[in-house]
């Protein structure tokens, strides 16, 4: 017997497995409206998006195909490359101190002391914040003259020239922003991830002779992986789509991938094409962290075989 034989076999048999009892194919009739619905709703999107991306669309309806044509002229837009500098940069730092400062946190008020409960529900109020009331919120801040944190900046000799005013500057404050609206999500989640360490573990260390340097590197972080990877994954997805924050406290001056899909598509429209190949862009790059994620620092996302 061949391998191609064996293979259409075993899959033969696959086949006969799932779908050979009643039982089996009712699971499978059951489940049926929901994956039609999510196609419906997930994938052809996408799809009619990647159709428009290789066309020459305009608002007002569908074009003539036109291959790679609208991705080359969106490489050699500078508004494009703006936007992608500044939202790496963004995801990158804002999940790299959300991270760091969210594994403090959580192991802070993992502990156990008087009043954590009420500690817990007031590191999760920047959180509950909607992110345009939170970017209007920090604007008002950063005002030239008026807001307290400019004030104080201008004091100490830490800027030397309006924040809002300048794009560095203006990135660096919806980093800042981000951190502190986002940083608590980061904890709660590995919040979740240390309370499911048994405390015997740690017992079992002391008595050893470990201390707390040992037991957070040899027990604490390697029995966290997955939820660190869980919790950054997360972070780095929604950090990297990010729109409303930088639309909001920059006034519309600061660029962003999602921002110039926006105004390509929504507010020019004579980058419709252009836009639509952003998004694409966005959702294949998104993809790939995602799969990056997965593969190289070892997520489960299924049952191995």
């Amino acid at each position: 017997m061949t391998s191609a034989t064996r293979e259409k076999k075993r899959r033969g048999g696959w086949f006969k497995e799932e779908f050979g009892t009643p039982e089996r194919r009712l699971a499978y009739y059951m489940v049926l409206p929901a994956i039609i619905i999510i196609v419906a709703i997930a994938f052809f999107p996408i799809v009619y998006a990647i159709l428009l991306s290789i066309t020459d669309s305009t608002i007002t309806g569908f074009g003539s195909f036109v291959g790679a044509e609208n991705y080359v002229e969106l490489f050699a837009n500078p508004d494009f490359w703006e936007g992608l500098k500044n939202t790496v940069i963004f995801t990158v730092a804002s999940v790299a101190l959300e991270f760091i400062i969210g594994l403090g946190v959580a192991l802070a008020i993992n502990r156990a002391f008087r009043g954590r409960g009420l500690v817990r529900a007031a590191v999760l109020v920047p959180w509950a914040f909607p992110t345009v009331i939170s970017a209007v919120m920090w604007r008002l801040m950063f005002q030239d003259e008026i807001g307290i944190i400019s004030e104080m900046a201008n004091a100490i000799g830490l800027v030397s020239e309006p924040i809002l005013s300048d794009t560095t500057l203006l990135l660096i404050s919806c980093i800042l922003v981000d951190v502190w609206k986002t940083m608590p999500f980061m904890a709660l989640l590995l919040l979740a991830g240390l309370q499911t360490i048994p405390g015997e573990v740690y017992e079992a260390a002391r008595v050893d002779g470990a201390n707390v340097t040992q037991r957070f590197f040899r027990i604490t972080l390697p029995l966290l992986k997955g939820t660190i990877l869980v919790a950054v994954l997360f972070r780095t997805l929604d950090a990297y789509r990010v729109y409303d924050l930088f639309w909001v406290l920059s006034s519309e001056q600061l660029e962003s991938l999602s921002t110039f899909v926006f105004k390509s598509v929504r507010i020019s429209q004579l980058l419709f094409a252009q836009g639509n190949a952003a998004a694409v862009f966005i959702f294949v790059t998104a993809f790939l962290i995602a799969l990056v994620f997965i593969k190289v620092f070892g997520m489960q996302t299924g049952t191995e075989e």
